[in-house]
C-alpha cells in the first residue's frame, strides 16, 4: 500500500450508499456504518449525485482533503463490466431501461475528476474477508467466498487480488451448476434460477430459491405449517428466524442450502485448490449456535483431498455490513501502490 494518501470506498446499495476511507498505512479511518440514500430508483443522474453526497460525507467523516485522496474504489451488485459498466441485459437494483448498459464507474469519475476503481459488489467482500483473515500474509494466499443474499454473490482471490475475468464475471460462483443427486428430496423439483439456469447454486442458496423453489416444496411436508398461506416473499424472510428456535421446516431448508455451498467449494477446490474458504450474508448473520452449525455443514458437504483438509480454512465473512466498502476500498488502494 502506499504510505501517503488516502482513497474512499463506497459501497452502493438499493437503499444506501456505505462509505469508508482507507488511509495508505493501511488504517480504516470510519469504525461504522456512514450511509447516505442511493437513489438509484430515482435513474443514473440522481444516483450519480448521491455517489458524490457519499464521497463527501467520507472526506468530513475523517477529516481529509479532496486533494489528498488518491482514488475511489466503487462497488455495486453486478452483473457489470470489469469498468463498471451495467449488464445491457439490466443488473440488479439498476433494472430501468436508463441503466442498462449504463457507465456508473466513468460517470462517477467524470463528475468528481478522480480515479475510479470498480469492483463487483461479491468481490470487494471477498476481498475484504481475504485480507482481514490472512493479514500480512494476504498476497501469498487464495480464497473463495460465496456471500448468500437475495442472490448468491461471491469472489475469488488469488494472490490476495480479485480474479475480474476477461469480462468482469470472474467470481459468478451463484450460477455454477452443482449436482442435485442427493441433495434433493424424492420428488422435489429440481429448482430454477432467475438467470434461466436450472440447478445452480443460486437456484439453492439464496432468499430468492428460498421463495421460488425450496419453501413451496417443504410446505408440502409440513402442511400445517405457521408459513402455510403466507406470502412466499414473506415468509422466505421469516425462515430464519424460524431455524435459529429450530423449526424443522426452517432447518431442512437452510441445510440444503448448506448442502449447495459444500458442492461449489467442492468444485473450486477442484480448480482453484484455495487456502480458505468464506461465507457471508444474512445467513450466517444470526444467533452463534445457527451460524456455526450452518458453518459446520456446509464443511461437512465440501469433499476435499487429505492435503487440503489439512492446511484449508473455513470462516466467516466479517463485518459484512462494512466489507463491500471496505474492499472496494482496499481493490483501489493496490492499484495505487
Amino acid at each position: 500500500m502506499s504510505g501517503d494518501g488516502y482513497v474512499v470506498g463506497i459501497d452502493n446499495g438499493g437503499n444506501a450508499n456505505n462509505v469508508t476511507v482507507l488511509a495508505g498505512d493501511g488504517r480504516f479511518l470510519v469504525d461504522q456504518m456512514l450511509e447516505v440514500p442511493s437513489g438509484v430508483l430515482d435513474g443514473p443522474e440522481v444516483a450519480v449525485a448521491a455517489l458524490v453526497a457519499a464521497f463527501e460525507a467520507g472526506l468530513a467523516h475523517a477529516g481529509i482533503t479532496r486533494a489528498s485522496v488518491l482514488a475511489i474504489g466503487l462497488d455495486t451488485p453486478g452483473p457489470a463490466s470489469a469498468v463498471g459498466v451495467l449488464s445491457s441485459r439490466g443488473s440488479t437494483n439498476f433494472s430501468s431501461a436508463p441503466w442498462r448498459g449504463f457507465d456508473i464507474r466513468g460517470a462517477l469519475e467524470a463528475t468528481l475528476g478522480l480515479r475510479v476503481v470498480y469492483s463487483n459488489d461479491g468481490n470487494a467482500a471477498a476481498l475484504y474477508a481475504h485480507h482481514v483473515h490472512f493479514g500480512v500474509d494476504s498476497f501469498e494466499r487464495s480464497s473463495i467466498s460465496a456471500i448468500v443474499g437475495t442472490g448468491l454473490g461471491g469472489g475469488v482471490i488469488e494472490g490476495g487480488r480479485i480474479v475480474r475475468g476477461a469480462s468482469g464475471m470472474g467470481g459468478e460462483l451463484g450460477h455454477v451448476h452443482i449436482p442435485m443427486e442427493g441433495l434433493l428430496q424424492p420428488g422435489q423439483p429440481v429448482p430454477v434460477c432467475n438467470c434461466g439456469f436450472t440447478a445452480d447454486v443460486e437456484s439453492v442458496a439464496s432468499l430468492t430459491g428460498i421463495h421460488k423453489n425450496l419453501l413451496p416444496y417443504w410446505l408440502t411436508r409440513f402442511p400445517d405449517h405457521e408459513l402455510t398461506g403466507v406470502d412466499p416473499v414473506t415468509a422466505a424472510k421469516l425462515i430464519r428466524g424460524l431455524a435459529e428456535h429450530h423449526d424443522p421446516l426452517a432447518l431442512a431448508i437452510f441445510e440444503q442450502q448448506a448442502q449447495a455451498l459444500g458442492r461449489l467449494f467442492t468444485i473450486a477446490a477442484n480448480f482453484t485448490d484455495p487456502d480458505a474458504f468464506f461465507i457471508g450474508g444474512g445467513v450466517v448473520e444470526a444467533e452463534p449456535q445457527f451460524r456455526d452449525w450452518f458453518l459446520d455443514t456446509v464443511r461437512a458437504n465440501t469433499s476435499l483431498r487429505v492435503e487440503q483438509a489439512e492446511v484449508s480454512a473455513f470462516a466467516l465473512v466479517p463485518q459484512l455490513d462494512m466489507a463491500g466498502a471496505r474492499g472496494a476500498a482496499l481493490a483501489a488502494m493496490e492499484q495505487c501502490s
